[in-house]
């Protein structure tokens, strides 16, 4: 009589309560992952932007003094 069904539930609810703790303890190390990469990625695409701040800011400067000497041409030039 040790294998009627009455003797197999407790067991198999212990087991299942294992496995479903197992799934949780790997759900929340998957999260973690998850958060570190969801980390590294805002620390790239700030540091991209930042780049592109940088970028525009020097471009800006390169054409600013592109436009003064391109003043001073014409200016030269109506002179002449």
């Amino acid at each position: 009589m040790a294998n009627e069904p009455v003797d197999m539930i407790m067991p198999m609810l212990r087991e299942i309560r294992a496995d479903i703790r197992d799934t949780r303890t790997d759900m929340h190390d998957m999260k973690q992952q998850l958060d570190k990469l969801e980390s590294g990625q805002k620390t790239i695409r700030q540091a991209l932007q930042a780049d592109t701040m940088m970028s525009r800011l020097v471009t800006g400067e390169f054409e600013e003094r592109i436009f003064e000497l391109e003043r001073k041409v014409e200016a030269l030039m109506k002179d002449k």
